[in-house]
């Protein structure tokens, strides 16, 4: 028995469908900024579902995205010009690749998208764009059995896909390319300084403290002389972590990120080193600080970079953190032995 689905009777089922612009106004813009400095980022989502740009019918392509706003908004404003539907995902706030390799941009998720909004009853076609950066979620002949839709990879970059669509859903080899260029670097530094911040915070005040020791007890005026200089290196080997390391990565010759930091932080060291005059017990505690600080902090930044994979950031983490911990513990050590000598 043949089956056939008049569309013209299901207009009304497209007349629910919300409309979105593909022009960011200023809450749009501020909500940016104030993710990018990590204020509300774990709430800065948009409903899954539905949406619709300019004036689709039952021909227009249907984009897939997350429902992180972020990538939401990069998605549609870079439709403009074009009649499209917006298949967002539930992801629980996470942007398209880092919930591709959570599992939440994935297969069955997008099946389930797919029934929940009749997106069979809605066009004609069966062909979907997935961004490429989800594809590790995805497995298309899956979604091609239960929904009996055609998952096609659009390009790495929003910006790409009206050239993507106007070449016949073809992506040139340079579309294809991940890269990582400085100011894309740059914009994930305020997040990795805010996501620190409350540990900083910490480590400043017990130094602070443990700067007044003394034989005799805690001398309060022994902590005002002698911890600008401490804190200085603290948040020397603090910035170098989050904002040289990855500005400069490339330039840095270890492979590994804790060993980037790491560089970084002996460079703060040395800095200090020649620029006052220390102690070589004390410069030596300074230096095992700046390294375990300096490393960590950088490595944090895996998760941000496509310079790595999953695998690679496990290994790093498992022989790296013990190296961190150990040269933090022992500068601690150093550091209450320089106050009781």
């Amino acid at each position: 028995m043949n089956f056939s689905v008049d569309f013209q009777s299901l207009k009304p089922l497209t007349l629910q469908v919300p409309t979105v612009s593909t022009r960011l106004n200023i809450s749009d813009y501020w909500g940016a900024v104030k993710v990018i400095w990590g204020i509300k980022r774990d709430s800065y989502s948009v409903s899954p579902g539905l949406y619709k740009v300019g004036m689709p019918n039952n021909q227009s392509d249907v984009f897939v995205t997350a429902n992180y706003k972020l990538s939401f908004d990069s998605l549609r404003k870079n439709l403009n010009s074009l009649n499209a539907w917006i298949l967002v995902l539930d992801t629980n706030g996470i942007n398209v690749w880092c919930a591709a390799g959570k599992g939440t941009f994935g297969t069955n998720n997008l099946i389930k998208s797919i029934k929940n909004t009749a997106l069979e009853y809605i066009v004609k076609h069966r062909k979907i764009i997935v961004p490429q950066l989800g594809a590790v979620g995805i497995s298309a002949h899956k979604v091609k059995e239960q929904t009996g839709f055609k998952v096609v990879y659009g390009p790495i970059i929003a910006k790409d896909i009206k050239s993507f669509v106007f070449a016949g859903y073809k992506a040139t080899s340079a579309m294809r390319k991940v890269t990582f260029p400085f100011h894309e670097r740059a914009k994930l530094i305020p997040v990795d300084l805010m996501y620190g911040k409350d540990k900083l915070m910490i480590v400043l005040v017990l130094l602070f403290f443990f700067s007044g020791l003394d034989r005799t007890g805690f001398i309060f005026s022994k902590m005002v002389e002698t911890s600008p200089l401490i804190l200085l290196s603290i948040l020397g080997a603090y910035i170098s972590g989050i904002v040289v390391a990855p500005l400069l990565l490339p330039f840095v010759p270890f492979r590994s990120f804790a060993m980037k930091g790491a560089f970084w932080g002996g460079v703060v060291t040395l800095i200090l080193f020649y620029s006052f005059e220390i102690p070589l017990l004390e410069i030596l505690t300074l230096g095992l600080f700046n390294v375990s600080i300096a490393s960590f902090m950088t490595m944090n930044f895996t998760g941000s970079s496509t310079f790595t994979s999953l695998s690679g950031v496990k290994k790093e983490i498992k022989w790296a953190l013990p190296f961190q911990i150990t040269f933090a513990l022992v500068g601690f050590i150093l550091f209450i032995i320089t106050k009781l000598i």
